[in-house]
């Protein structure tokens, strides 16, 4: 199985990072609190920002209100809107 790796110094690949973003990671700096991926020599950053897109992300409003978007709390409050 080929791995395609985004981040070489941490070893962190394109499916890791999509499973981030699946979990409600919406910006680099989410992808770097979950991974490391991007906090090295940073030539990742904006690979990761390709992966990302400039799509809608589920839970925007609640990271614009404070709620941190990578928590159980930030689930349960996404699904209930």
């Amino acid at each position: 199985m080929d791995r395609v790796y985004v981040c070489s110094c941490f070893g962190v690949t394109e499916k890791q990072v999509k499973e981030h973003a699946d979990a409600g990671a919406c910006t680099p700096r989410q992808i770097a609190s979950a991974s490391k991926a991007g906090t090295d020599c940073g030539s990742c950053v904006r690979r990761i920002q390709a992966i990302l897109g400039r799509g809608s992300c589920p839970r925007r409003e609640l990271l614009d209100q404070g709620v941190p978007a990578l928590t159980s709390e930030a689930a349960a409050l996404s699904e209930a809107a």
